[in-house]
């Protein structure tokens, strides 16, 4: 767990953001009193409870999805249709406009753990970074739009910007009374799928920046605080694998193994099927299992540090040679990557020299998918040894 230093940060006293507070305050409030005693007293029906789930999705995908995955990350390209879909549900979510998230989600990837540049380090403690934040104006959170300007060249970015308050009611009063009223109870209807999935979809994402940098895994990186955790992933859309978001942030998945729990991912990627996300960008396989190897090999030597071991000058004369050999795996993948390309360029530019390329091509992509897989058996030898000391990294 990540501990909670006291510093001149922590201490800081900003002005209160009032509108965030009662916001927060408010809604809180009648979500763990109205929202029990109605359903005590008059239950809630079938179509309530449908409407409350179909709602509470929308607003997550539409966060992770949209604000995250498509606007601050630019992992992918959507249809204009999507767009709009995203912007409307993501305004629903009342986690303010496209511009202002991203803008406070790029600072955080730029600056994360610093408590002076991060709007929500979690240096600065878990209440902090889960909603702290927002509920004063610190100097760490003011919007500097600068580094959206290409968010900015986006109609539909724009077109919510516009229109952003009317967004938010139509979303978030309209549609809930309109569901009231086809169903007969506009009360409840609201109690559920206005109040209790506005809270919930807020704290869903709040426990991204809060807890996934307190609990799990860190098989990718070590130099920052984000952590892979299972758990959260089922609650966070898939978000949870965040130790593998921070080191590949370009990359339209989170959980990038394909039994890791990420819906967001599968939407995605589902879309694409009848054209409504193209240019789904992906790590190449060889840099994720690069990092997984660079961090089993900190842990071995890390561990080797902590306590002494029988034969140790033998353990240290294994590990000295695994890494000669990872660096040398390394540099034969960099090198036929570059020939790949060279070949690739003789086929689209010298047709003299085409038939040559594409054999060429054929060759270096077998020599590059077996270097590939002498990186995978290197990581699993490693695996056995840290195994040996208690601490297996699996990928």
């Amino acid at each position: 767990m990540q501990s909670e230093t006291p510093s001149a940060f922590t201490q800081e006293k900003a002005p209160v953001n009032w509108p965030a507070a009662l916001i927060f305050a408010g809604t809180f409030a009648v979500t763990v009193s109205l929202v029990p005693l109605y359903g005590y007293y008059f239950g809630y029906d079938a179509v309530e409870w449908f409407a409350f789930i179909v709602m509470l999705a929308l607003c997550g995908f539409s966060i992770t999805a949209g604000y995250h995955r498509l606007w601050s990350h630019k992992t992918y390209e959507a249809h204009i249709a999507v767009r709009y879909f995203w912007a409307f549900w993501g305004a629903c979510s009342l986690q303010n406009t496209i511009l202002a998230w991203s803008s406070g989600h790029r600072r955080h990837h730029r600056h994360v753990d610093s408590e002076e540049k991060d709007p929500y380090s979690i240096r600065r403690g878990f209440w902090f970074a889960h909603m702290g934040w927002m509920l004063r104006n610190y100097k760490s959170g003011e919007v500097d739009l600068s580094n959206v300007a290409d968010l900015q060249r986006d109609p539909v970015v724009m077109w919510q910007q516009r229109h952003y308050a009317k967004l938010v009611l139509i979303s978030n009063v309209g549609v809930p009374v309109a569901l009231g009223l086809l169903n007969g109870d506009v009360l409840g209807m609201f109690l559920l799928a206005g109040f209790l999935r506005l809270v919930i979809s807020h704290h869903v994402t709040f426990f991204i920046n809060s807890l996934c940098h307190m609990w799990g895994r860190q098989p990718y990186t070590d130099t920052n605080t984000a952590r892979d955790n299972p758990l959260l992933a089922l609650v966070t859309y898939g978000e949870g694998y965040h130790n593998f978001h921070h080191f590949f942030q370009t990359d339209y998945r989170n959980g990038v193994r394909w039994w890791q729990f990420d819906p967001t991912k599968w939407i995605i990627f589902g879309m694409s099927w009848v054209g409504l996300t193209t240019n789904l960008k992906r790590v190449p396989d060889f840099k994720i299992q690069e990092a997984v190897v660079n961090m089993q090999f900190k842990c071995a030597n890390d561990r080797l540090k902590r306590a002494p071991f029988p034969n140790m000058e033998g353990v240290h004369e294994l590990l000295e040679k695994e890494y000669q050999q990872f660096m040398d795996t390394l540099a034969e993948w960099k090198r036929l990557r570059i020939e790949w390309y060279e070949d690739k360029r003789k086929v689209l530019v010298d047709t003299k020299e085409a038939w040559q390329g594409r054999f060429q091509q054929a060759a270096v992509k077998y020599r590059i998918k077996e270097v590939e897989y002498m990186l995978k058996m290197q990581q699993k030898r490693l695996n056995v040894l840290l195994s040996g000391f208690g601490q297996a990294q699996p990928a």
